[in-house]
């Protein structure tokens, strides 16, 4: 199983690359989303390092050829997997339909917003609603990856590792070590009863969504807090003279 592959950049096709590894040439399908970072990737020296998934396409006379699908990383591969865990969706159906960035089609899943699912190449009513049904509520994490297209906590038994884990996650999709701990640390206050990353993740990615969302509660507070501000002045303003 190959699951990574380094190589020279022979060629950028319209939906692989080819690389050369020890003068092997290497052809690897990519998601048009992640096609289109690839060149931001290479290396001054040509080269091009993808996480890869590997798979057998079968064909009618019974032969499986090998087929590599890149990645940028793992969290990309692991969103890619639990696309096609969706019934119908297979590798080749799912490399088609990845046309928008990840955390869109994440976003799209946890909203349900199965518009933006039909749109994607492939996908109809019926897969999209298979989509939602199977993964809304499991993708959050996925939708917090950045898209260039886009206080202390509770502390409890196995938070630690918890934490740490999710931290870890945040900062392979690009996220600064001390942003990553403060949306943790903020999830866990409301959320303290979570007992695995992935939920937790899902908690970070809700509240960076409720956070972003026109009317929020922290933007209607710190609006009252204006209004009193500018009441206390005008009730501070000394009275004009002969009142």
């Amino acid at each position: 199983m190959i699951s990574r592959i380094r190589g020279l950049v022979r060629e950028v096709g319209e939906a692989q690359v080819l690389l050369e590894v020890s003068g092997i040439g290497y052809e690897v399908f990519l998601p048009p989303s992640i096609l289109r970072a690839v060149s931001d990737r290479v290396e001054p020296s040509g080269e091009l390092e993808l996480v890869t998934f590997h798979y057998y396409q079968q064909h009618d006379k019974g032969r499986g050829i090998p087929i590599l699908i890149g990645f940028l990383n793992e969290i990309e591969r692991e969103f890619f997997e639990r696309f096609i865990s969706v019934s119908g969706v297979g590798p080749k159906a799912a490399l088609k339909a990845m046309t928008l960035p990840i955390p869109a089609i994440a976003q799209a899943i946890d909203e349900g917003d199965l518009s933006l699912l039909r749109s994607l190449p492939g996908i109809g009513e019926q897969r999209a609603k298979e989509i939602v049904a199977k993964l809304q509520g499991k993708v959050g994490k996925y939708a917090l990856m950045p898209s260039k297209e886009r206080p202390s906590h509770v502390a409890e038994a196995g938070h630690d590792a918890l934490e740490d884990e999710a931290i870890a996650i945040l900062v392979q999709l690009e996220y600064k070590k001390a942003e990553a701990k403060q949306m943790i640390h903020a999830a866990l206050e409301r959320h303290p009863k979570i007992k695995t990353s992935e939920e937790l993740l899902n908690a970070v990615y809700r509240q960076q969504r409720q956070t972003n969302e026109p009317g929020h509660a922290a933007t209607k507070h710190a609006g009252n807090e204006t209004r009193t501000e500018r009441r206390s002045v005008r009730a501070a303003e000394p009275a004009p003279i002969g009142q």
